[in-house]
């Protein structure tokens, strides 16, 4: 199945929301140049973050104009577009006992990732969408939660957990008195989520004529902490997923958070997958809003059409890791491969050098799929995404920065619909200004 990458996230500053949430406050906002596909452009971007307790909004403004003056139409073409702009609105924090966020969605995981994992609702700048995220945890038991797209129908996701021994004085014994115990469902209500077959009309409107509707898939784990302190957590895992109408597999690893004070925290996952045939672990992954269905007018390609072309079992392995340093360094990076298929190794990296007192910022970030040997791993084509921007501040308030982006651009039918993306390249020098707000200590 032809894959195509998909933009984690739609601005590279925050592509760690989820592994390091910020809850300072600033008003950020700027002006530059854009080439894109070797085409001027002009920007203007206002961005604020503001923290309030538990309370954070974020915005994002952003104009770009053709070098003629006219606004460029393509982020403002649906209303989803617009509500797009609320980057997003939270209360809490991921892992904090209520926990909700409106509006982007970056690397968003479900319980142990057997269904979701590292999903993203925004595939490129010319096209960002809202959804929900909404956790709560009781103690005894809770949930996890996740709707990803308001405009056209999107990803529903439920995790329900308990800790049964909770219920009883057996809590205090050391491990299995956290033991956990989760059920997971999973369902893709748009319009494209189950196509199989179909044509093309005289006019080369895609036309389908086997669409089973909705998507869906349901899971169930069990987790077990074995150790849990303040510098380390570590939990063994095993999650059973099934893919409706389709094929089953299980997995089992570790889950390893640690930490030395403000120095060093983060994540580590290592995970060995066992698949059966027309199964995909993590189908919902940080790809699936490109690979869900893509058109040319020549032919078509789903992931779900996929699926029926995996007629042996192939099993795999997984490793993630998660870095922040001394609150000036942060690194995320995952790879996935399975045993008996070349070419199904799976890239992420993200890396975030942004010293507090420092005059420079750097960040950079690459994926890459369907990735056969060394060799391939680190050449840009349609399998790929990346993003370097470098900067220097010449005054504490100011940020002159010159950024590249291997992206993705909608492809639109002649009915407007999104029919799939194509490879964008945009190169952007901009000028930044960033003032630090305070808000009761934010």
């Amino acid at each position: 199945m032809k894959k195509i990458l998909l933009l984690l996230v739609a601005l590279p500053f925050i592509v760690h929301a989820q592994f390091f949430p910020t809850e300072k406050s600033q008003i950020g906002g700027g002006a530059g140049m854009i080439w894109i596909d070797n085409m001027p452009h002009y920007s203007i971007r206002i961005n604020p973050d503001l923290a309030l307790g538990k309370w954070g909004l974020g915005l994002d403004l952003n104009l770009e104009f053709t070098s003629e003056g006219k606004l460029r139409s393509e982020s403002f073409k649906d209303f989803s577009d617009y509500l797009a702009i609320i980057r997003y609105i939270r209360y809490g924090q991921k892992k904090d006992p209520f926990y909700a966020q409106f509006g982007s969605v970056d690397f968003y995981t479900l319980g142990f990732g057997g269904l979701m994992y590292g999903y993203s609702n925004s595939p490129s700048f010319d096209k960002r969408k809202t959804g929900l995220v909404l956790d709560a945890d009781f103690e005894k038991f809770g949930f996890e939660s996740i709707y990803s797209d308001f405009s056209q129908g999107g990803i529903f996701g439920l995790r329900g957990f308990v800790r049964p021994l909770h219920f009883t004085d057996l809590k205090a014994i050391p491990f299995i008195g956290n033991l956990e115990v989760g059920v997971s469902y999973a369902s893709d209500f748009n319009k494209n989520a189950h196509i199989l077959a179909g044509g093309f009309d005289i006019d080369g409107n895609f036309v389908s004529t086997d669409d089973k509707g909705s998507f869906s898939g349901i899971g169930f784990d069990i987790g077990i902490p074995l150790v849990q302190q303040e510098m380390l957590n570590v939990t063994l895992y095993t999650e059973y997923s099934k893919l409706m109408d389709y094929g089953s597999g299980m997995s089992t690893g570790l889950l390893v958070g640690f930490g030395l004070g403000p120095i060093v925290k983060g994540q580590a996952k290592l995970e060995r997958r066992f698949n059966n045939e027309e199964y995909v672990p993590s189908y919902f992954d940080a790809l699936y809003e490109v690979q869900r269905f893509s058109s040319n007018g020549l032919g078509f390609a789903s992931k779900a059409a996929g699926l029926k072309g995996l007629k042996t079992n192939d099993n795999g392995f997984f490793g993630s890791l998660g870095l922040q340093v001394m609150g000036m360094f942060q690194v995320v990076g995952s790879y996935s491969r399975f045993d008996k298929t070349p070419s199904s190794g799976i890239l992420q990296l993200r890396s975030d050098v942004t010293p507090e007192d420092a005059p420079i910022v750097v960040r950079a970030g690459y994926d890459k799929v369907n990735i056969a040997n060394d060799v391939d791993m680190f050449t840009l084509d349609d399998r790929s995404h990346m993003y370097v921007e470098a900067g220097y501040k010449p005054m504490p308030y100011m940020l002159v920065t010159l950024g590249y982006h291997w992206t993705f651009s909608p492809i639109r039918s002649a009915n407007d619909d999104i029919v799939g993306y194509e490879p964008q390249k945009r190169l952007e020098p901009r000028v930044e200004f960033i003032m630090p707000l305070n808000f009761g200590g934010n």
